[in-house]
C-alpha cells in the first residue's frame, strides 16, 4: 500500500501493529492489549485525518495509484456478463475510453468510462485516461445503440481531461466532445454518471450529462485542474492547494452548488482501502436510481434533464 504525506501518520502506526502483531506469533509475551491501543489509536487518526481533509489532499486520494478504475468497477459489478464493444466505426478504437453492456442482476446497462492503467507500459496503451475524438465517437456510438434496445447507460468519469495534442484537434476533439453533450440531452433512456476519480475539464463533460450525477466522495470535478489553474494565474505550479480551494471541485462544493445529485460515501481512507465496500456501494446507488428513472416516460426524462441543465448557474440575487 502506497500513502500520501499527510497519511504518513497512519503508516507508522500500522507499522508499529504489524510489528507488535509479528512479536505476539513468535514469542510467548502476551501483546494482545498493545495491539488494541494501537488499533484504537490508529481508528482515531484515521479518522482525525480523514474528516478534515483540504481540497488538494482529495485531489491526491483522487489519483491514488492503488484507487480502483473503471474496469475494476465494471468487472467487480458485471462479473462475467460484461461484454466489451470496440471502435467509433470511423477511426479506431480508443484504448482510453471503455464500453459494453453488462448487468446487475437481471438489468441490463451500457457501461462506458474512461480507463487508465497500473503502471508504465499500460499507463501509454490507456493514454493515461485521456481520450482521442474517436473515444467519444465510440461512447457516443454506444449510447445511441442503447436507446434503440432501451438499455440504461452507466457512465464511469475518471480523466484528467481529454487528450490536448494536435492529432485530436485535427480530428476535431472539441465537436465530439460538443455533440456528445448535445446528444446525452435528448437520449431516450436513463443516464447516470458516477465520477470515480478525477473529473477535469470537457474530458469528463464528454460523457458526465445525466439524468443522475454521483460523486465519490474523494472525487473532483472541475473545469481545470488545480496545477493548471496555478500556472495559468501565478505562472507556477506552487499555488495548486491555493487553486483547489478556489475552483471548489470537491464532492461537498459539487453538491452545495446543485451541480451534482449525491455524493457517495467511500470506505475510511478512500475506495482502495476497502474495494469490495466501494464495488457494492456503487452497485446499489446505480440500482437505486435506476428504480427511481425507468417509471418516467422517454418525455418526460428528457424534459426533466432538460430542466436540470438549464438551471444550473440561474442566481437570484
Amino acid at each position: 500500500m502506497e500513502y500520501l504525506d499527510f497519511e504518513l501518520p497512519i503508516k507508522d502506526l500500522e507499522e508499529q501493529l504489524d510489528k507488535c502483531k509479528i512479536i505476539g506469533e513468535e514469542s510467548d509475551v502476551d501483546v494482545s492489549e498493545t495491539c488494541k491501543q494501537i488499533e484504537k489509536k490508529l481508528l482515531a487518526t484515521k479518522k482525525d485525518i480523514y474528516k478534515n481533509l483540504s481540497a488538494w489532499q482529495r485531489v491526491q486520494l483522487s489519483r491514488h495509484p492503488n484507487r480502483p478504475y473503471t474496469l475494476d468497477y465494471i468487472n467487480a459489478i458485471c462479473g462475467d456478463t460484461f461484454l466489451e464493444l470496440h471502435g467509433d466505426r470511423n477511426v479506431k478504437d480508443d484504448k482510453a475510453m471503455i464500453g459494453g453492456l453488462g448487468k446487475i442482476g437481471d438489468q441490463s446497462f451500457m457501461f462506458i468510462g474512461q480507463q487508465k492503467g497500473y503502471n508504465t507500459k499500460t499507463r501509454q496503451y490507456r493514454n493515461f485516461g485521456m481520450a482521442n475524438p474517436e473515444g467519444y465517437r465510440k461512447a457516443l456510438r454506444l449510447m445511441k445503440s442503447a436507446e434503440k434496445f432501451d438499455i440504461p447507460v452507466v457512465c464511469f468519469v475518471d480523466t484528467p481531461g481529454a487528450y490536448p495534442g494536435i492529432e485530436a484537434e485535427e480530428r476535431g476533439q472539441g465537436e465530439a466532445i460538443a455533440r456528445n453533450i448535445l446528444e446525452m440531452t435528448r437520449l431516450k433512456v436513463p443516464i447516470i454518471v458516477v465520477i470515480i476519480g478525477e473529473g477535469a475539464s470537457g474530458g469528463a463533460l464528454g460523457i458526465g450529462v445525466g439524468d443522475k450525477v454521483l460523486m465519490l466522495e474523494n472525487t473532483w470535478y472541475s473545469v481545470i485542474s488545480p496545477e493548471s489553474c496555478s500556472s495559468i494565474l501565478w505562472r507556477s505550479w506552487e499555488y495548486k492547494e491555493q487553486a483547489a480551494e478556489s475552483l471548489k471541485l470537491t464532492a461537498p462544493d459539487m453538491r452545495k452548488l446543485k451541480l451534482i445529485d449525491e455524493i457517495v460515501k467511500e470506505p475510511i481512507g478512500g475506495a482502495h482501502r476497502n474495494r469490495e465496500e466501494t464495488f457494492s456501494t456503487v452497485s446499489h446507488k446505480i440500482l437505486m436510481h435506476y428504480n427511481d428513472l425507468k417509471a418516467l416516460s422517454a418525455t418526460d426524462l428528457v424534459s426533466q434533464r432538460m430542466d436540470k441543465y438549464t438551471s444550473m448557474g440561474v442566481f437570484n440575487g
